[in-house]
């Protein structure tokens, strides 16, 4: 359990979900942890009940000032950075492309694209001076292939792994890697939440366990996407079994994003085999 011992970690969107399981994860393996998110009592909790090696600090990721705070005191607290998580984000606006307003498509790439910008931004040079450190940003596997029609959540995290593999081009010179996250359907309150749930009831019990139901088919692999497997990937990215490691995407998702389950596409023949008279 001392994966991360000695390491020192910033996990934007801390407070729930993903960044959550994370945090927790990360602490369990040695690491000491600033827990940044704008969810002060859910964050202030969490850090408390993580001990010692953790510290929340409020951070509204679309707002320099408070990413530049957040990573400058990280190392105030601790005298380096040497994995930084840009995980924060939300659903967005989403609807028909006619019927988005421009401010919702502002607030929405603010959050998911400015966000993981300026965690880079801030932390490449505290890193540059180390010749060392782990970034990894949050995409999704919308942004690697059409799954719905959440337009422009799709389009950040399209952005989000592109300009995580050119960055990765510059700071890997310094011994800095850059990698991409891309989770698929993850059991998080973030999907209550887009089906009109209050942040309370998204993050109940009876939520959660529909959500593992209902997403425990849509991948070969039968069960539910659980955030604690998408911290295990990053937990790998943020430690030293992955120091060659640069530049790419990390699809936690199942299988799901290769295409139809096997069953569903026979499933889906069926009917077609059948009025063809080839009886599959």
């Amino acid at each position: 359990m001392d994966r991360l011992e000695g390491k020192v970690t910033l996990v934007t969107g801390a407070a729930s979900g993903i960044g959550e399981a994370i945090a927790r994860l990360f602490v369990r393996e040695g690491a000491r942890v600033l827990l940044a998110d704008i969810q002060d009592d859910k964050g202030k909790r969490l850090a408390g009940e993580l001990g010692p090696n953790a510290v929340y600090q409020h951070a509204d990721v679309s707002r320099e000032a408070d990413v530049k705070a957040a990573i400058d005191q990280t190392v105030s607290l601790y005298g380096q950075l040497d994995c930084m998580v840009n995980n924060a984000g939300y659903g967005g606006v989403a609807g028909p492309i006619d019927s988005i307003p421009v401010e919702g498509f502002d607030v929405t790439i603010g959050v998911l694209l400015r966000g993981v910008f300026l965690g880079m931004k801030h932390a490449a040079p505290v890193m540059k001076k180390q010749q060392s450190g782990s970034i990894i940003n949050m995409g999704s596997t919308t942004g690697i292939r059409v799954v719905d029609g959440n337009h422009i959540y799709s389009a950040a995290k399209a952005a989000i792994a592109h300009l995580t593999r050119s960055v990765a081009m510059e700071l890997g010179e310094d011994g800095i890697r850059v990698n991409c996250l891309c989770p698929g359907f993850i059991v998080t309150p973030l999907f209550g939440k887009e089906f009109g749930l209050s942040a309370e009831e998204a993050a109940s019990e009876k939520t959660l366990v529909a959500l593992k139901k209902v997403f425990a088919g849509f991948q070969p692999i039968n069960r539910a996407g659980l955030p604690e497997d998408v911290a295990q990937a990053a937990l790998w990215l943020a430690g030293d079994e992955s120091t060659f490691v640069n530049g790419q995407l990390l699809v936690v998702d199942g299988g799901m994003s290769n295409g139809r389950k096997w069953s569903q596409f026979y499933a889906d023949m069926g009917p077609v085999a059948a009025a063809m008279g080839l009886g599959l």
